[in-house]
C-alpha cells in the first residue's frame, strides 16, 4: 500500500461514512504524519507498511485486552473490526506450498544442515519477505528439514 492509496481509502471512508474504518486509517495517516514531521522527510511505501503492521499490533494487544476484561462488547466489536480492515491493507503473507518452496530455497542457498543454523534461515526468509510469512508455520518446517 502507498501514503496516496492510503488518502484515497480515507476519502472513501468519508464518503461511505464507514467510522470503523475511517478512525483506524487516520490513526495509521496520523503516526505516517509524525514521521514527516519529527524526521522532516517523505514518508516511503516501506514506512506505510511497516506503521500498518505497528498499528495492527497495537490494536491486537488492545483487543486481547478488551476480551479480558469483557466488560464493553461494543468496544471489543470495533476492535475486531478495526484489526480486520488492518489486515486487510497488509500484503497476503507466505504460506504453505510458496512458504515450503522459499524454505527449502533458502535452506540450499546457505548450505545449512545443523538446527544450530535455524536463526540463519528464518532471518534470511524475513529478509526475502519483509518479514511477512506465517513465522510458527515456518519454524516447525525448518526445524523438520534441518538435522
Amino acid at each position: 500500500m502507498t501514503y496516496d492509496e492510503l488518502k484515497e481509502q480515507i476519502k472513501d471512508a468519508m464518503k461511505a461514512k464507514d467510522k470503523v474504518r475511517l478512525s483506524i486509517l487516520r490513526q495509521v495517516h496520523g503516526e505516517l504524519k509524525n514521521i514527516e514531521v519529527d524526521e522532516r522527510r517523505e514518508v516511503t511505501d516501506a514506512d506505510v507498511v511497516a506503521m500498518v503492521k505497528r498499528v495492527t499490533k497495537q490494536t491486537k494487544e488492545t483487543l486481547e485486552g478488551s476480551i479480558k476484561a469483557a466488560n464493553d462488547d461494543e468496544r471489543t466489536e470495533r476492535l475486531t473490526q478495526q484489526v480486520a480492515i488492518l489486515e486487510s491493507l497488509l500484503p497476503a503473507a507466505l504460506t504453505g506450498d510458496e512458504l515450503d518452496a522459499l524454505i527449502q530455497k533458502t535452506i540450499d542457498e546457505l548450505g545449512v544442515t545443523s538446527k544450530k543454523d535455524m536463526g540463519k534461515v528464518m532471518g534470511a526468509l524475513t529478509k526475502a519477505t519483509d518479514g511477512n510469512f506465517d513465522k510458527a508455520y515456518a519454524a516447525k518446517s525448518v526445524q523438520s528439514r534441518l538435522q
